[in-house]
């Protein structure tokens, strides 16, 4: 599961750089869950080009993301995001605890956007 929501996030951020095709493909077998042999028969190719499109796709999306780190740093906002909502209802801080505390998680997300 965690492998489908990874394929995802990065075919969200840089899918829009795979050509027509490779998009075309990625989708059936990520999001429509198409079998090989389905993609296969309905682009008229064989099985084990679709394993390799798809193989291939994956790999020039994780090359853009080791440059860029698009996924990284949204799962890490998207944690400290989490940790707001945390500490927004924690009833056990008190008003001077509560601020501290959403300061520090604001520079932490801060300090990941620059």
């Amino acid at each position: 599961m965690k492998d489908l929501v990874d394929n995802g996030l990065l075919y969200d951020f840089y899918g829009e750089l795979l050509t027509d095709h490779q998009r075309n493909i990625y989708e059936s077998a990520v999001y429509d869950d198409m079998s090989l042999n389905e993609i296969a028969g309905e682009q008229g190719i064989s099985r084990q080009g679709v394993h390799d499109l798809i193989k291939r796709c994956t790999a020039t999306m994780e090359g853009y993301e080791d440059k860029l780190h698009m996924v990284k740093r949204y799962k890490e906002i998207s944690d400290n995001v989490q940790k707001l909502k945390a500490v927004a209802a924690d009833k056990s801080l008190g008003k001077d605890e509560l601020i501290e505390e959403i300061n520090r998680i604001a520079d932490t997300i801060i300090e990941e956007l620059s």
